[in-house]
């Protein structure tokens, strides 16, 4: 009993020895040592103060000791799940809440807590730090981390932080080191312009083999921004895949650049999102130049709301024509298209080679007259079209029972139909479900929110959707 007793006191003694150098707060290496001797010994007090805190509205509100936030990175350091994706936003806590505790004075910027926590973002694979109130300051601090340690980190989104120029231009310095292994980064509303484009191509011309997904959208880069950006992409070394830019105030002039590089350098780039941005149909013909090329590899475009006409879809048309084997997916939401330019596009469709698995029209000005091209095309060949989105065109019941025609096809794959706001009734509705009840095996999810359908149609489809031999399952 003596023994055990003794044993008992020195265990005691070396907790306390412990608590007692982590309180001193030495470096992470260190700290984290002490970490594991004390859940050796079955110490788990300091995480066990930190954890309650925490939950009474996060940590940019309440108040921790240097030991408890130790204690913390500990346990986090030590979590399978974090070392794989790490989310500030749910440890941080919201900067506006109407919780009473919340309300009050915080007692740690986002930067403060962002700099505490930073051993555990160098560790992890992926860092979620998006809408955080995260600065150039935090940047900083971020940026010297990564510069000590850039090895693990392959995933970086900072959107939605007051970074600016200055922070990314921090975050660039971090880019050039050829030991930064950093393949995604997400940049998204970040208050950026062409100065910090400027300093991202720079970094990215210095070590350009490992970025493979980066995203800019909704930053006020203009063409003097992602020019220098995209005379980037003709280095063969830049392995760049993905490149979102949507709401960059991008013009034709842009479109130039882009076009010019990818023709330069056309085996990369696999993902493009130039949505929101005024290219108008002479931005989209330099593009469609690039997509007729048969080493282009882009598989999914993105561009809505771009200011694209029919003569505009005459020169994607004629791209894809000539070079169909590539893209699988198409965005052109939101431009005023009209049944000639939708009727050149389903044209396409026809082409055994088209491998377009999604297509996105939503608004585009399309009536009866365009779904009597799609569904022709449909039946010439059904085999690949996944995704279909048609909302808000004038469809009305003519224009859902000549698509109805294309469903009926038993090869038609067609997995997702979306017709919100199409001035469909149930006759259209009967339609749709003659034509599954024909070819049941394929679609799984149809919208037909804000139609006016009465009982009678929502009843013929929900009786497909509970019927086990339908693939149905979520109807709107």
């Amino acid at each position: 009993m003596t023994q055990i007793g003794n044993s008992s006191h020195n265990n005691e003694k070396t907790i306390h020895f412990i608590r007692e150098k982590i309180s001193e707060n030495p470096s992470p290496d260190k700290y984290i040592n002490l970490f594991h001797c004390l859940n050796e010994l079955g110490d788990l007090s300091l995480m066990n103060e930190a954890e309650p805190r925490m939950s009474r509205g996060g940590l940019r509100h309440v108040k921790l000791f240097s030991s408890q936030w130790s204690a913390l990175v500990f346990v986090l350091l030590t979590s399978e799940q974090t070392m794989q994706e790490f989310r500030l936003k749910s440890l941080i806590g919201a900067e506006h809440d109407s919780d009473a505790f919340v309300t009050q004075k915080a007692q740690n910027t986002a930067d403060e807590v962002l700099q505490k926590l930073l051993p555990v973002v160098t560790a992890t694979r992926s860092a979620e730090l998006s809408k955080c109130g995260i600065t150039d300051e935090g940047c900083a601090a971020l940026a010297s981390a990564l510069r000590s340690n850039p090895s693990h980190l392959r995933k970086l989104d900072l959107s939605e932080n007051k970074l600016e120029d200055l922070g990314v231009k921090l975050l660039s310095d971090v880019l050039e080191n050829p030991h930064c292994k950093l393949e995604n980064l997400r940049l998204w509303k970040c208050g950026v312009t062409d100065e910090g484009c400027a300093a991202l191509a720079s970094a990215l011309r210095s070590n350009p083999s490992h970025l493979r997904k980066l995203d800019l959208s909704e930053n006020n880069l203009g063409d003097s921004g992602v020019n220098p950006l995209f005379a980037e992409l003709e280095n063969p070394d830049f392995k760049l895949e993905e490149l979102r830019l949507s709401y960059c105030g991008v013009t034709d002039e842009g479109c130039a650049a882009l076009a010019s590089a990818l023709r330069s350098n056309p085996s990369h780039l696999r993902k493009l999102d130039l949505s929101g941005n005024k290219l108008g149909d002479s931005g989209v013909k330099l593009l469609s130049d690039v997509l007729e090329n048969p080493h282009c590899k882009l598989e999914n475009l993105r561009l809505s709301k771009c200011g694209i006409t029919d003569e505009g879809c005459a020169a994607l048309a004629s791209a894809l024509r000539s070079n169909p084997s590539h893209l699988r997916e198409l965005d052109l939401n939101g431009n005023k298209l009209g049944d000639v330019g939708v009727k050149l596009l389903f044209a396409v469709l026809e082409n055994p080679h088209c491998k377009l698995e999604g297509l996105w029209l939503l608004d585009c000005g399309v009536t009866d007259e365009g779904c009597a091209a799609l569904a022709s095309a449909l039946r010439s060949n059904p085999s690949h079209l996944r995704k279909l989105d048609l909302s808000y065109n004038n469809l009305e019941d003519s224009g859902v029972m000549l698509l109805s025609t294309g469903l009926e096809n038993p090869h038609c794959k067609l997995e997702e139909l979306r017709l919100y706001d199409c001035g469909v009734t149930d006759e259209g509705c009967a339609a749709l479900a003659s034509a599954l009840r024909s070819n049941p095996s394929h679609l799984t999810e149809l919208n037909l929110s804000g139609n006016k359908l009465g009982d009678s149609g929502v009843k013929l489809l929900s009786d497909l959707k509970n019927d086990p031999h339908y693939k149905l399952e979520k109807l709107w």
